[in-house]
């Protein structure tokens, strides 16, 4: 339907795109949205009002990472390496190497601050393997041990990007373009 999505993106089912104006949405590779996100190209709203409905272009570039129950709406450009924190209401374009929050969504740090601090935590909170976590299923010890883990704080999963990338990944992705 003309719609560009790139390679490797997640698109959980639950995403809702705008069907009837969707060659006006481009997703660029990479990207990972989370459930019951919405990507609208058409605003319909004052139609009642003036007899026209808005359209526009949205663009995605690569390597955004847009959470769970976001609403993007037309006439918006997602810089790349772009992060939007659940439940944000994109209504203006966002620039690159950002995370974003809020409804509007704005920037709230760059992705440099944003990293440097996972990486400083890191260093000394529990880690798991992302390994451990593949058939979905722990056992009782392993839940109790990432329970007391994330007791006072969070822990990280490690390797789950690396898994991705050589195909081992449990993530539904799109393929390679022909």
């Amino acid at each position: 339907m003309g719609m560009h999505i790139g390679e490797n993106v997640f698109l959980p089912e639950s995403t809702w795109i705008d069907t009837p104006f969707c060659y006006l949405i481009s997703i660029g590779d990479w990207c990972g949205f989370g459930n019951g996100c919405l990507i609208l190209a058409h605003d319909a709203q004052m139609e009642e009002f003036i007899d026209a409905s808005k359209i526009g272009r949205v663009i995605i570039h690569e390597s955004c990472h847009i959470g769970a129950r976001t609403l993007i709406l037309p006439s918006v450009e997602i810089g790349p390496r772009t992060i939007v924190a659940a439940g944000s209401v994109v209504l203006k374009s966002l620039p690159p190497d950002t995370v974003c929050a809020g409804s509007p969504a704005r920037p709230v740090m760059s992705l440099e601050q944003y990293l440097r601090g996972h990486r400083a935590r890191l260093k000394v909170r529990p880690k798991f393997p992302c390994t451990d976590f593949a058939n979905g299923e722990l056992s009782v010890q392993k839940r109790a041990e990432i329970m007391a883990a994330v007791a006072d704080g969070e822990a990280y999963l490690m390797g789950g990007f690396t898994e991705e990338r050589e195909g081992r990944g449990s993530t539904p992705r799109t393929k390679a373009n022909s």
